[in-house]
């Protein structure tokens, strides 16, 4: 590697929401520094899966075709 165009690589302690601790290596910070995270893989619903669900049955595209789809060329008939 080139020396002087990278970032300091160095061990970090990360604490989750729960209290559990990882020690880690980052270019977050500087040597020693602690990472409290706010959300985590452990808790967040993008990553366990939630128990909600979405009910977004008319989604982008279809909301888009109501919105414009009278715009542009119209059909010939025949």
């Amino acid at each position: 590697m080139k020396e002087g165009i990278h970032p300091d690589y160095h061990t970090i302690k990360v604490v989750m929401t729960d209290g559990s601790e990882y020690t880690t290596r980052s270019t977050w910070g500087k040597a020693g520094d602690t990472l409290n995270l706010d959300i985590d893989p452990k808790t967040h619903p993008a990553w366990t899966g939630g128990s909600q669900q979405l009910l977004d049955r008319g989604g982008r595209l279809s909301r888009f075709k109501n919105k414009f789809g009278a715009i542009g060329a119209a059909k010939e008939k025949k």
